[in-house]
């Protein structure tokens, strides 16, 4: 047979009329399908070990090589409206769904693919090609673990790749049809080349065209027919919804890294080239943005409840194209459905970034509606501990990959509000941000580190409403700074101390020692404003003699103690400081005057950093009293923290770690507010104090 075939397309190259002889050829091939199915007995034997691939292909040959024989550009040889009018591929498509014999499926998808990758001829437009298409879409990504996903990953990118030649086929592809009339109506009044100059003849006189082409005899096609099962009959025009879509989902949730990969790069592409029709479609009138916000909540709600904050926040680097973590990771229990939630979280955040305007809106409000609010903040809200700590812990390691403006605007409003206010009284209205706000003082040390963690991932995000949402919010208007009072003699005049029970005048004179207490008078700068000098040496000075130890060592910095936060017992209070070091560098005069300004006039019952650092160090003072040998307890817990010595525990030693914490987070006090506001003038030298430089 391939012999004869040879010939007759020698022959066709030479002759007069050469698509006769390639029709006779392409019908005899087809012809030969159908009736294997009328003969056969044998319904085990694979599809491969039959003739049927090799038919195909010498169909597909043909109509290629018919193709390149044609001199008139943009019309359809003999074959091809043969393949078109006798609905070849609507049969096909059945013959796939029966999955007879075992393995066609695969053929039919192969040879789909293959026909709309090679014919150079606009296929998609005709309702005999566009329907057989819609049909096959939804055999495929149906059935997870399918022995047909590469081939079905196959047929979605050659439809995608259409797509991204000509935009406009996205909207005819995804459209919903009930009838073969709205098809054709839409095809016609298209503006583009979608009509064969012969179609309609071949339509409306079937027998009249191509007289001289053999046909199948209605007795055949009853005949195969009855070899099908009656359950693979669909009724005309039956059509699901958007199926591409849907096959493409299907398709990414595949265990195959490759085929779920590729599935997820075709709907990129679709999101991407969409045209501002196509994006409106695609929104109104396809499952797009549910189905992806679906999956997302899917894997969320397949992680295991028990998932370790640590676990989760150590997991970083996870991608769309990569969900999976390297190897030589240490695994957890959990691990990869972390990888995959992880992972398609951030193929969400990256389709909204790729997508056109109005897909990344709808997708960013439907992660918003459907995963931020009724799926998470539950969760979020939860009376379960266990419950709050993995939810807040997702949603920070979510936040620390977040790139899409589009999608960030969504995750600040959903944790801040649309318009923040300040913080509420205690019998007012309770906001998801109040909520976690609370939880930064939280019975449960582990949930109030896990909670500082999220707002200090917050802090980074380029968002002008989390500062104000956060921070300036309650600032605004100055209501901590005393009104119409006089500039005070001595600053301990402006700390209310008589408001706090650490500070008694027996405390005072029996624990604060002289060299802490901050200069009587502030020196000014000509326009009024506290001295960056007086801040500076007021921060370093802040923490007593007896009670610094950097002095010893070489200096480390802050970042060592910062970096080491997860795993060590001083984690909260380095946690906080973590916070706060992440709020003094920001340029905003409220900022620097609320928390870096030792001098400013308090109004009664308000607390500024430094304040309160006071207080701090007054309860720290009666506390070291207590501790014998303190000065080198201290410096071996130094020397511990830096991993000079080995971790060997000591009475006292979260204590002694909070000293340690507290002495470094003063110096990058004194640090921010150097750099923040540097002193003008060439005259004037810091003298720095025993410990070392800032």
């Amino acid at each position: 047979m391939l012999s004869r075939l040879g010939a007759l397309l020698q022959e066709a190259v030479g002759a007069r009329e050469p698509s006769i002889d390639l029709l006779e050829a392409f019908v005899e091939h087809w012809k030969g399908i159908t009736h294997y199915y009328i003969g056969s007995t044998d319904e085990n034997t694979p599809a491969k070990k039959t003739d049927i691939p090799w038919r195909l292909k010498q169909m597909l040959d043909i109509l290629v090589y018919e193709e390149r024989q044609q001199t008139a550009a943009g019309e359809a040889g003999p074959c091809l409206e043969y393949l078109l009018q006798h609905k070849i591929l609507e049969t096909l498509c059945t013959l796939g769904k029966a999955e007879y014999p075992p393995g066609m499926r695969q053929q039919v998808f192969q040879f789909f693919s293959k026909i709309l990758a090679q014919v150079q001829h606009p296929l998609l437009h005709y309702l005999n090609v566009h329907r057989p298409v819609q049909k096959l879409l939804r055999l495929g990504g149906t059935v997870p673990g399918s022995q047909t996903e590469k081939e079905e990953v196959q047929f979605t990118t050659v439809l995608c790749s259409k797509i991204q030649q000509d935009p406009a086929l996205l909207t005819y592809i995804l459209e919903v049809s009930t009838s073969g009339k709205k098809m054709v109506s839409r095809k016609k009044s298209s503006k583009e080349p979608i009509t064969l100059p012969r179609e309609a003849a071949s339509v409306q006189d079937k027998d009249h065209a191509h007289s001289k082409a053999p046909d199948m005899s209605p007795c055949g096609a009853r005949a195969l027919s009855s070899q099908l099962p009656a359950e693979t009959e669909e009724p005309e025009g039956v059509v699901g919804e958007s199926t591409l879509i849907t096959a493409l989902i299907g398709l990414c949730k595949s265990k195959k890294g490759r085929v779920a990969l590729k599935a997820q790069e075709n709907l990129l592409l679709l999101v991407s080239v969409a045209s501002p029709a196509a994006a409106t479609y695609l929104v109104q009138s396809s499952p797009c943005c549910r189905v992806v916000t679906e999956h997302l909540c899917q894997l969320y709600q397949s992680l295991p409840p028990f998932l370790d904050p640590a676990d989760i926040a150590a997991l970083e680097g996870i991608s769309w194209r990569l969900p999976s973590a390297p190897s030589d990771e240490a695994s957890f229990p959990g691990k990869e459905a972390l990888a995959a939630f992880l992972g398609w979280f951030d193929y969400c955040d990256h389709l909204i970034t790729e997508a056109h305007t109005v897909v990344a809106e709808a997708l960013a409000k439907a992660v918003a509606e459907k995963f931020f609010v009724e799926i998470l903040q539950p969760h979020l809200l939860h009376v379960s501990e266990q419950s709050v700590l993995t939810s807040t812990a997702l949603l920070t390691a979510m936040l620390r990959q977040l790139r899409s403006p589009v999608l960030l605007r969504e995750a600040v409003a959903f944790l801040l509000g649309t318009d923040p206010q300040p913080a509420a009284p205690d019998d007012g209205p309770c906001t998801l941000c109040a909520h976690l706000i609370g939880h930064c003082d939280h019975l449960s040390d582990e949930i109030s580190i896990t909670t500082l963690r999220l707002f200090e991932e917050l802090l980074q995000k380029p968002h002008e409403q989390v500062i104000h949402g956060l921070v300036l919010c309650n600032l605004e208007g100055r209501h901590y700074v005393a009104r119409g009072s006089p500039e005070p003699e001595s600053y301990e005049d402006t700390l209310d101390l008589e408001e706090d029970p650490y500070f008694t005048d027996g405390f005072l004179n029996n624990s604060f020692q002289p060299s802490t207490k901050p200069p009587r008078a502030p020196a000014t700068n000509s326009d009024g404003k506290t001295a960056v000098t007086e801040i500076v040496n007021s921060f370093l000075c802040l923490v007593p003699e007896e009670a610094k130890t950097s002095a010893f060592l070489e200096e480390t910095g802050y970042d060592t103690y910062v970096h080491d936060a997860y795993g060590l017992p001083y984690s909260l209070n380095l946690q906080v400081t973590s916070v706060l070091s992440r709020l003094c560098p920001l340029p905003h005069p409220l900022i620097h005057e609320y928390l870096l300004d030792p001098y400013i006039n308090l109004a009664p019952g308000c607390r500024s950093l430094f304040s309160v650092l006071v207080r701090v160090i007054g309860d720290l003072m009666q506390r070291i009293q207590r501790v014998p040998q303190f000065s080198g307890k201290l410096l071996l817990v130094r020397k511990q923290l830096m991993g000079q010595v080995p971790g060997e525990q000591l009475d006292h030693q979260t204590l002694l770690q909070g000293v340690v914490v507290l002495e470094e987070f003063c110096k990058e006090l004194a640090a921010i507010a150097f750099v923040k506001f540097p002193p003008h003038g060439p005259h004037l030298h810091l003298s720095p104090p025993r410990e070392g430089h800032v």
